[in-house]
């Protein structure tokens, strides 16, 4: 059995062999942490999307979506923080000359003890069976009990020198661990730095002192300075939301696990205005609505958790996480968080301009709360794709690797295959195609033999392959063969639609 990490580099491999994702400028040796989405990628991505977007706007008939500009004016950073304290701690190996974030490195210091944790505890479920009960292991077994000590002793010591910025308390947390450098496994650090991520450029006059402005960080601040227009023009009545889907840039110090943390990458945010004092009922609607929304998806709960944050945000009263279990370990997919009033008083305190809602039927003015639901589309996009690698054995004593791709998400929903290039049957495929591509991203394939052109399909995703044979000719019908099982059934052209229909239908 292939150990995680092995799958992983796989999951790399296939991405790029099979269309999915490329090096940004490969032909010039690529650049670091930036990656183009390629054929197949971008119909994966824009699927993606469309399934948030659907279930976020359509769906919600007070939510609505906007598409705010990449530069905005320098103060709006002043106001959201992000100028003053948008910051890393870094920490450089003297030997490797190698960067690291330094918070990072003890968490994976953490995680490898979780690790050892997970381990036992997967031991005993087999040993135990069916009996085996978790949560009194977790208790009663002294070895997971000293371990989740060490654990909770590291974590309290990190957090709170990150909260009070206490930069020589993180080395010295990382010396005391015996942390080393995962490339020369020094151990000879240098002090710890606080470093901003984001990126300046410059742009003609803005103001008479002003010039320098920067790529957004996070597309909130998109939503939070044009909250007033979309109430007004939109007659939004509290509780509403506006939704968004776009570009973000940060300077990430340690960018790696390919598309995990890059430098260029895109979110799909909802921030939802609600009363002062009811922000922690709709903090809790919005994890039990956005966790539903992953597991509609048909893959394993066992494969998301939440995390709720022990260190909170400046402008936030409550926080959680749902964490995915990617190759390298569970990592936050989306963030769930109430903001408060932060971002809207912040910007009505610097730009002069009330951004209060006046609510009827209170009959008062109010800086509405915000509760947040955060999702990074590339992480999305990750899970899925490592969720969906599978290499199967099969009866006959082949193989085959296969994406089992939810498939509202597959990049091309059917495939279209002639049997033979003669006789007539590439035409009638071509007309089947015709029909189907209205509605669907279609691929039609007449090369090679039909089993190898099903291997093709399996490994780009596609649920459905329809093979066009003489049959077809005489009574219109055709073999629709499922992806997942590669149980072949013969029905009438008339059906393909609907039966397509029916797999890509989803309840939110």
């Amino acid at each position: 059995m292939q150990n995680n990490e092995d799958k992983f580099k796989k999951v790399i491999a296939h991405a790029k062999e099979y269309g999915f994702i490329f090096q940004s400028s490969e032909i010039y040796d690529g650049l670091s942490a930036v990656y183009d989405y390629a054929q197949n990628g971008v119909e994966l991505k824009n699927n993606i999307k469309n399934y948030w977007w659907k279930s976020m706007v359509q769906m919600n008939e007070n939510i609505v979506g906007i598409d705010s500009a990449i530069f905005m004016h320098p103060t709006v950073w002043k106001a959201s923080g992000h100028v003053g304290a948008f910051n890393d701690p870094m920490i450089d190996n003297k030997d490797s000359k190698k960067r690291y974030r330094a918070d990072v490195l003890v968490e994976d210091f953490m995680a490898k003890i979780e690790a050892k944790i997970n381990k036992d505890i997967e031991k005993a479920r087999k040993r135990f069976g069916d009996s085996f009960d978790e949560e009194q292991y977790r208790a009663t077994n002294s070895r997971i009990i000293e371990r989740q000590a060490k654990i909770d002793d590291i974590s309290k010591k990190l957090y709170g020198a990150m909260e009070s910025e206490n930069l020589a308390s993180i080395k010295t947390l990382i010396e005391e661990l015996g942390i080393t450098c995962p490339l020369s496994g020094s151990k000879n650090w240098t002090d710890v730095r606080q470093f901003n991520l984001m990126f300046s450029t410059q742009m003609g006059s803005i103001s008479d002192d002003a010039n320098e402005i920067y790529l957004r960080p996070e597309t909130a601040q998109g939503i939070f300075v044009n909250y007033l227009n979309v109430q007004k023009t939109g007659r939004m009545k509290i509780p509403f939301g506006i939704a968004q889907i776009g570009k973000a840039f940060r300077n990430e110090i340690v960018a790696r696990q390919f598309i995990f943390r890059m430098r260029e990458f895109e979110q799909m945010e909802m921030q939802f205005f609600v009363r002062p004092g009811e922000e922690l009922k709709w903090f809790e609607y919005w994890k039990n609505k956005r966790i539903a929304w992953h597991k509609a998806l048909g893959i394993p709960e066992d494969n998301y958790r939440f995390h709720d944050h022990e260190k909170l945000a400046h402008y936030a009263n409550a926080a959680s996480d749902i964490e995915f279990k990617f190759p390298f370990g569970f990592k936050e997919l989306e963030g769930i968080h109430s903001r408060t009033d932060f971002d809207l008083s912040a910007h009505q305190e610097f730009s002069g301009k009330k951004l209060q809602y006046f609510d009827p039927e209170l009959n008062k003015s109010y800086v509405p709360y915000v509760v947040e639901t955060s999702i990074g589309l590339d992480r999305m996009f990750l899970s899925i794709l490592s969720y969906a690698y599978q290499e199967e054995k099969l009866e006959d004593g082949s193989s085959r690797v296969v994406l089992n791709i939810p498939p509202i998400l597959a990049p091309v929903k059917a495939t279209v295959l002639p049997l033979t290039k003669k006789d007539g049957l590439p035409e009638k495929a071509k007309e089947i195609m015709n029909t189907l591509k209205q509605d669907y991203i279609c691929q039609y394939d007449e090369k090679d033999a039909i089993g190898k052109r099903y291997r093709r399909q399996d490994a780009i995703g596609t649920p459905y392959c329809i093979t066009i044979d003489h049959q077809t000719l005489t009574d219109n019908t055709v073999t629709i063969r499922e992806r997942d099982t590669m149980q072949q059934e013969r029905i009438d052209i008339d059906k393909l639609s609907g039966i397509i229909h029916e797999k890509l239908k989803i309840q939110f």
